[in-house]
């Protein structure tokens, strides 16, 4: 499952990468136009990075998996296989305001996989399993959805506004989180 999944997330990184079109002219004024490209391209990245290092550790903290694993992870990758899409839509169009909403729904989605898929791993390995202890009351996982939701809501509004939500997100996970390091090596 690891594996298939660092596959996966590997490739929608490169995906992602390819979208992104080659200036025709070697004038550094041709990168101009293609900041919003590498904006959302960038923000994208760190999504898909924070994604990739919390399932591997997620994953080294599970003893036992199940059919109903298999397939909440599949649901995961499938939010995930389509950041490429709206990413490319959203940075091509400037972060109008549609786009961002769309953006929004599917870190929202990917986000509620997620959790199921760690719901599912501690139901099979126990509340006392690794995951378990580490997750704990898991203030991050709680306060995401509802900062997408607020940036999905806010792209109504102003897209900078929408953008914010989703950047607040990408910090809150980047600030290192050893939960779940600490109760695997105690």
């Amino acid at each position: 499952m690891e594996a298939f999944s660092d596959g996966v997330l590997a490739i929608i990184i490169t995906i992602m990468v390819l979208e992104i079109k080659v200036p025709h002219t070697h004038e550094l004024s041709a990168l101009k136009s293609l900041i919003p490209v590498l904006l959302s391209y960038i923000l994208s990245f760190i999504y898909i990075g924070i994604y990739w290092n919390n399932h591997h550790h997620m994953l080294h903290a599970t003893t036992r998996i199940n059919g109903s694993i298999l397939w909440a992870n599949l649901h995961l990758l499938f939010w995930l296989s389509l950041v490429p899409f709206v990413t490319g839509w959203m940075g091509e169009n400037h972060f109008a305001s549609i786009t961002m909403v769309f953006y929004g729904i599917v870190l929202l989605m990917a986000g509620i996989a997620y959790v199921i898929l760690q719901n599912l791993i501690i139901a099979k390995n126990g509340k006392d399993s690794t995951l378990s202890r580490a997750v704990g009351n898991d203030w991050k996982g709680k306060i995401s959805p509802v900062l997408y939701i607020l940036g999905i809501a806010s792209a109504f509004i102003h897209e900078a506004l929408s953008g914010m939500f989703y950047i607040l997100v990408a910090i809150i996970w980047l600030i290192p989180d050893k939960r779940i390091e600490k109760v695997v090596e105690d």
